[in-house]
């Protein structure tokens, strides 16, 4: 929202039309954002806007810079249509940032005069700021040229690496929880690896790529995830109970599969979790459980003795097939407003 030549007065008056209210953005997504803030900044007139970024590249271990010309638009859509149109200017991470690098910077977006020395002096900074804050990313979009003549950063998304959490305490201290899932926040402050999806079944794994194969394969079979959930190789039964808390917190999800591989991780530990999990929130949906690894014979002896309605699956792909499914009949059902009752012929 931009306003020109307005009273306090009325500034308060337009933002008191956003506080409270929910926003609804491109960025914020079908669900929208609560709107708690409203920043009031100085109305610019661009000239040119250019796109900026430092981002961690593996292709070449460290730092890099990516600079283009076409700012203010989406630079995925540049990197589509137009590739040669984004450079790429790696800086050695021991080194640190050069006058080479700086001025390679300025060369690309084509400054030169008083806004190729603030440009310079802009870009040193941001740099430093990126390493000093152990960022991941650093992108300005637009970085603009004013009709004035000055050279500003006008919109900046930071992301922070959060195992350098215990560096800078002050910082993560900002974090609004409000702007973010709750499933992702419950996930974080319970130490597991969760990211939301737009499918309906639930997946519980240890392993990322274990994860990734699961979701992969209820793909096969014509299902879609909920949700990606690696409870990691130490998890307690508490954490998996809270797993299941989060999972089923999913209203689209009409089906679980749990895909277990007991390395570091033993099985028992996480049938227990299960059964506690099943128990304490009456999961009223398929749970179809799959199991191996350390102390599996022990898991199986647990989950069989408990009145859980679990089912055990020892092969993955059929383990995928069933849970794939089970969903179709709970969502039709769903759909039918027809409950279901599950039964298991053991």
């Amino acid at each position: 929202m931009y306003l020109t030549n307005v009273s306090i007065d009325e500034a308060v008056k337009h933002s008191e039309g956003m506080i409270g209210h929910t926003l609804f953005t491109k960025q914020t997504g079908a669900q929208g954002r609560p709107c708690n803030e409203v920043m009031v900044c100085e109305r610019v007139y661009c000239r040119k806007e250019f796109y900026f970024a430092i981002v961690m590249d593996r292709t070449y271990n460290g730092p890099t810079m990516i600079v283009s010309t076409q700012g203010g638009m989406n630079i995925e859509e540049v990197a589509s249509e137009n590739p040669d149109a984004i450079v790429k200017i790696p800086v050695d991470i021991e080194q640190g940032i050069t006058n080479r690098e700086v001025n390679q910077v300025a060369d690309v977006l084509g400054l030169g005069g008083d806004q190729r020395k603030q440009l310079k002096d802009a870009v040193s900074k941001l740099y430093n700021l990126f390493v000093k804050y152990d960022s991941t990313l650093l992108e300005i979009n637009p970085l603009a040229e004013l009709t004035d003549g000055r050279v500003l950063c006008l919109d900046c998304k930071i992301n922070f690496d959060d195992n350098a959490e215990y560096r800078h305490a002050e910082l993560f201290k900002k974090r609004d929880l409000s702007q973010e899932d709750k499933r992702d926040v419950d996930a974080s402050a319970a130490g597991l690896n969760y990211i939301g999806l737009d499918g309906n079944i639930g997946c519980l794994v240890n392993g990322a790529g274990l994860a990734m194969a699961t979701m992969d394969i209820i793909k096969l079979h014509g299902g879609e995830p909920a949700n990606f959930l690696d409870v990691g190789g130490g998890a307690t039964a508490e954490q998996v109970t809270e797993a299941f808390k989060i999972i089923s917190s999913d209203p689209n999800v009409t089906a679980i599969l749990v895909n277990i591989f007991g390395g570091i991780m033993r099985c028992d530990v996480i049938a227990q979790g299960i059964l506690e999990a099943a128990t304490n929130l009456k999961l009223d949906i398929p749970l179809i459980v799959r199991l191996q690894g350390t102390n599996v014979k022990e898991a199986k002896a647990l989950m069989g003795m408990s009145s859980v309605k679990i089912l055990p699956v020892d092969d993955l792909d059929d383990a995928a097939s069933m849970a794939v499914k089970l969903s179709d009949i709970v969502g039709q059902a769903q759909r039918l407003n027809v409950k279901l009752d599950f039964s298991l012929d053991i």
